[in-house]
C-alpha cells in the first residue's frame, strides 16, 4: 500500500511539473494567435482548464451524496490558490498585477466569494442557486474574450504566429497530463487521510482541495520562473471565479438535494475565503506588485489555516497555543497592509502634483 501511494506521488508529481510546462508554451502562443493578452488566456484557457480536476471531483462528490467534499474542494481550492501558490510564485519572483485584475477580476472574485456565504446561509446550495452561479460563469468568459479581442487588434497584426492546430494540441496534452498527475496525487492521499480517520470536511478542505489544485500550482509556477508572470496571477484568480460559479455550480445543479452547507463551513471556512478574497486588493493595488515579503506573508497564513483545522479535527492540545498565535499575527497583518497602503496613497498623492 505504501509503495503503491509512493509510486502515485512521484510520478503524478512529474506528470503536473511537465503538463504545467507544456500547457504555458501552448497558452503564450495561444494568446498571440487568437490576439487575445497572455492575462486574458490566463484568466480563461488556462485557469478553467487547471480547475478541471476541481470540476471533476466536485461533480462526482455532489452525485455521489458527499456534499462536505464538493463544497470543501471549492472552499479549500480558492483559499490554496490565494494563499500558497500567489504566496509561493511571489517568493520565487516579484509579480507585477495588471490593472484588469485590480479593477474588474478581483472585484468579481470577492463578489462571488460573498455570493456562496449569502447562497449557503439556509443551510444549502440550491439548484436554482447553481443555475444562477453557472449563467455568471458564462457572461464573466464572453465578456473576457470579446474584451480582449477589442484591445488586442492591432498586436494581432503584427504578432500572428505559427499553427492554430499546433497550439491547441499543446494546451490538450498539457491539461491532459495535469489532470492525470493531480489524479493520482489526490487518490493515495484520500487513502492515507482515511486510514487516520480524517472527516470528509477536513478531506475536502485540505487534501483533495490542495491536490486538485496541483495543476495551478505547478502552472503558475513554471509560468512565473518562465516569465509569463499575467498567466501566474490570472491563473489564480481566473481558478478562484470559475471554482464558484463553474464547479460548484454544476455541482449543485446536477446533485439531486443540490450541495448541504455545515455549519462550520459557514461560520469558519467560507468566511476565511472570503477574507482572503478582500485581502488580494490592498496587496495588489499597493504599487501594483505582489513583493516577496508579501508571498512570505501569503504562504504563511495558508500553513497556520492547515494547521488549525486539522489541530481542530484532531481535537489536539496545541490548538489553544495555534489560537494565541494567531490571534497575534493577525493584528500584525492588518497593520502592514494598513501602513503599506498608507505610504502608497501617500506617494501617489506626492506624485499628482
Amino acid at each position: 500500500m505504501n509503495l503503491t501511494v509512493i509510486f502515485f506521488f512521484v510520478v503524478g508529481l512529474g506528470l503536473l511539473v511537465l503538463g504545467a510546462d507544456v500547457l504555458v508554451r501552448g497558452a503564450a502562443r495561444l494568446a498571440i494567435g487568437l490576439g487575445l493578452s497572455p492575462l486574458i488566456i490566463g484568466l480563461t484557457v488556462v485557469a478553467f482548464g487547471t480547475s478541471s480536476p476541481e470540476l471533476a471531483v466536485s461533480i462526482y462528490s455532489g452525485i455521489a451524496g458527499q456534499a462536505d467534499i464538493a463544497l470543501g474542494n471549492v472552499v479549500g481550492s480558492n483559499i490554496f490558490n490565494v494563499l500558497f501558490i500567489l504566496g509561493l510564485s511571489a517568493m520565487i519572483s516579484q509579480l507585477t498585477v495588471s490593472m484588469q485584475l485590480k479593477r474588474f477580476d478581483v472585484p468579481i472574485m470577492i463578489t462571488v466569494s460573498v455570493l456562496t456565504l449569502i447562497f449557503g446561509l439556509d443551510g444549502k446550495i440550491e439548484r436554482s442557486d447553481g443555475v444562477l452561479l453557472f449563467a455568471g460563469i458564462v457572461g464573466y468568459t464572453i465578456f473576457l474574450v470579446n474584451k480582449g479581442r477589442r484591445e488586442n487588434r492591432l498586436y494581432v497584426k503584427e504578432h500572428k504566429e505559427g499553427s492554430l492546430i499546433i497550439v491547441v494540441l499543446l494546451i490538450i496534452i498539457g491539461l491532459t497530463l495535469l489532470v492525470i498527475g493531480s489524479h493520482w496525487l489526490v487518490s493515495g492521499a484520500v487513502v492515507l487521510a482515511r486510514v487516520f480517520g480524517v472527516s470528509e470536511l477536513v478531506i475536502g478542505l485540505t487534501i483533495v482541495a490542495a491536490g486538485t489544485s496541483l495543476p495551478e500550482v505547478a502552472t503558475s509556477v513554471v509560468a512565473t520562473i518562465r516569465g509569463e508572470r499575467d498567466i501566474a496571477i490570472g491563473n489564480v484568480v481566473g481558478s478562484n471565479i470559475f471554482n464558484i460559479l463553474a464547479v460548484l455550480g454544476l455541482s449543485s445543479i446536477i446533485s439531486s438535494d443540490g450541495i448541504t452547507v455545515a455549519s462550520h463551513a459557514l461560520r469558519f471556512d467560507i468566511p476565511v475565503m472570503i477574507a482572503v478574497a478582500i485581502i488580494c486588493l490592498p496587496i495588489f493595488f499597493t504599487g501594483g506588485i505582489i513583493a516577496r515579503w508579501e508571498g512570505i506573508l501569503l504562504f504563511s497564513y495558508y500553513c497556520i489555516y492547515t494547521a488549525y483545522i486539522v489541530l481542530q479535527a484532531m481535537h489536539h492540545a496545541f490548538l489553544p497555543m495555534l489560537r494565541m498565535i494567531t490571534v497575534v499575527f493577525l493584528p500584525v497583518t492588518i497593520l502592514a497592509v494598513m501602513i503599506q497602503t498608507m505610504l502608497y496613497l501617500r506617494k501617489k498623492g506626492n506624485s499628482d502634483y
